[in-house]
């Protein structure tokens, strides 16, 4: 046995079987080994972004960490961004490289050259601070200790990332299995982790667990105002059951955060909206009038709570739930209750509390038929948006095809307009799936996003419906290859608003007369994406008007087979409603609060929407 041998088998039987690879010289005993691992599905992608892009959507999907396997050097280097993106939005995934021979590692000598063997680089010292362990395999005699850490750690607390390099000649080594010491994680001295891994130790369990949730019950059941932010923690620990029996049992309204809308669809009678920096406005009045706020599962980040974060749920007292300690303190948040605990021990807790005395159910009735009562007031799709001779409006698309999808559709977007205009308008049904990387939010997300859903999903079992926008697309454009190649039947839609729409708002706003590299008009050119669909073999269609949305989207669908339909979207609709900064008298800059959205209400009717408490204006 090579110890490339011993970690596919240790991967393997530890669960992992899907490997997303891009193959090479410098990985030739791994790609031997992973490829001849009968335990393990083999993808193999044009770009190794767009592998480990492929291997977050489907951990994000299917709760099981992938495999991306790459050479030296460039293919190391290559995967960062994907890599990033799975660190900070908590998604786990192992990724095995390889490296060049022990002897020729320039990090060994005490010179400081910039490389030494061929295609040389450190990768491990580049991913310390994107992963939650990374380490170069030095020893063969540890490759059973560090893999089995490096899974163990990947999936263990708040999942992440984990990275093995593997030097040349350490891939090809003899080892005996039965001389292999495993992973003891009662005597592991931290060697490899990051700062923030070692955050998830010590979470609350048994009864000073208990004693936290009984109190936090006690608030939350007293509160005349309480509302409970639903974050994606709660799909990534598996607790989404748990969760609506939580909410349901206490009849408490709910909004979703970024990225974790699907959590509630639609129609659920305890959801009442999207609040964030880019949400809609019944949800931010819900967060913003509320007088106690249980956040699950939802690390806040600024999106979330605005750059005026001192002015989040300001009329609430905020309890917050969170495998990650490091997230209760960060400078950001004030929390009245922060509970350093797993969700699965804090819902089997919460389970087990009875409801307090003076239980305020009515209380919590009349809040939940209040804040539905604000979200039909403010739509997100105005009847301005209908536009009969097109462009099509951004919103309109979005309604429509959330209009023509199934139950149990899965959806994954790119970054800017694909991502944001649907969040806010999508009208999610029971079962369906809709996310993007929300942390790194790079363009490109979507073709290897989908990829990885369609594996996640069970390789046809259910629909991939994949939203990029014209500038996103191009990102991993190499990776139409894989999908064609693989046959799978990835529904795809381009929004083509003529480049990079969420950069043009910005140099609009700020550099009105100097826009630059975000279309046609300023230097950045795109393709005919019709004949490009046609020239990797991919049938297309193309919606420019009200109209003929409906129907070409519903045959975009039916169809067999990969399909790319480019919808043509205004490119003058900015995203709204929106956080924006307000000007004063005085010429002055404020950033508003959360409820302050972008086209700004009239002061009275601010007010009447903020009832029973006060404004900043």
């Amino acid at each position: 046995m090579r110890v490339a041998d011993a970690i596919a088998k240790i991967l393997a039987e530890g669960g992992v079987d899907t490997c997303f690879m891009l193959t090479g010289g410098g990985a030739m005993y791994l790609n031997d080994a992973f490829g001849r691992e009968t335990g393990m599905r083999k993808v193999y992608t044009h770009h190794e972004q767009g592998g480990a892009i492929a291997a977050e959507s489907f951990a994000r999907l299917s709760g099981r960490p992938a495999l991306v396997n790459v050479t030296t050097g460039p293919g190391g280097v290559n995967t960062l961004n994907g890599v990033y993106g799975a660190y900070v939005d908590s998604i786990p995934m192992v990724i095995v490289s390889g490296q060049v021979k022990r002897e020729t590692c320039a990090f060994r000598y005490d010179v400081p050259l910039r490389q030494l063997g061929d295609q040389e680089v450190d990768i491990v010292t580049m991913v310390k601070p994107i992963t939650k362990y990374a380490v170069v395999l030095d020893d063969p005699r540890d490759v059973r200790k560090v893999t089995e850490k490096a899974l163990a750690l990947a999936l263990r607390g708040r999942p992440g990332p984990v990275w093995l390099d593997v030097p040349i000649d350490v891939q090809a080594a003899p080892v005996e299995w039965d001389d292999l010491a495993p992973y003891d994680p009662n005597v592991d001295d931290g060697a490899g982790e990051a700062p923030n891994t070692r955050a998830e130790l010590g979470a609350l369990s048994g009864a000073e667990l208990d004693a936290e949730v009984a109190a936090l019950m006690a608030e939350l059941c007293s509160a005349e105002r309480p509302v409970v932010l639903a974050g994606t923690g709660i799909r990534l620990s598996g607790t989404h059951e748990a969760f609506l029996a939580f909410i349901e049992r206490l009849g408490v309204p709910v909004v979703t955060g970024w990225n974790a809308h699907d959590v509630l669809p639609n129609a659920h009678p305890l959801y009442i909206g999207r609040p964030g920096s880019v949400g809609d406005r019944g949800g931010n009045f819900a967060v913003q009038t509320s007088d106690y706020v249980l956040v699950l599962g939802c690390r806040c980040n600024v999106r979330q709570v605005s750059y005026n974060w001192q002015s989040f749920a300001r009329n609430a007292r905020v309890a917050m739930v969170d495998i990650d300690s490091a997230e209760l303190a960060k400078p950001t948040l004030t929390l009245h209750r922060p509970i350093h605990a797993d969700l699965r021990d804090f819902f089997a807790a919460a389970e087990k509390t009875s409801l307090p005395r003076g239980d305020r159910a009515d209380a919590r009735f009349s809040y939940l038929a209040r804040s539905k009562e604000r979200a039909a007031q403010y739509p997100v799709l105005l009847p301005e948006y209908a536009a009969p001779e097109g462009p099509i409006n951004p919103y309109t698309f979005g309604h429509v095809l959330f209009d023509e999808l199934d139950e149990d559709d899965i959806i994954v977007t790119g970054d800017g307009t694909a991502c944001v205009t649907v969040f806010q308008v999508a009208g999610i049904k029971h079962g369906q799936r809709l996310y993007t990387n929300s942390g790194c939010a790079s363009m490109g997300y979507d073709l290897p996003g989908a990829i990885g859903a369609w594996y996640a999903s069970g390789a046809g079992a259910k629909r991939i419906i994949c939203l990029a926008g014209d500038g996103s697309i191009m990102q991993n454009l190499q990776e139409l290859q894989t999908i064609v190649g693989l046959n799978m039947p990835i529904k795809i839609f381009v929004l083509n608003n003529d480049g990079y729409h969420s950069i043009r708002q910005a140099q609009q706003n700020h550099f009105a007369d100097n826009i630059v590299g975000c279309g046609p008009e300023s230097g950045l050119t795109f393709p005919d994406f019709q004949r490009l669909a046609d020239g990797f073999g991919i049938t297309s269609s193309h919606a420019g008007k009200d109209d003929e949305l409906a129907g070409v989207i519903r045959s975009a669908l039916d169809g067999d087979g990969p399909h790319l339909c480019e919808v043509m979207i205004d490119k003058r609709q900015q995203f709204a409603p929106k956080l924006s900064s307000r000007r004063l008298e005085d010429g002055s800059m404020v950033s508003s609060p959360l409820e302050d959205l972008l086209p700004f209400l009239s002061d009275g009717e601010l007010a009447e929407a903020m009832e029973p408490c006060g404004t900043l204006r």
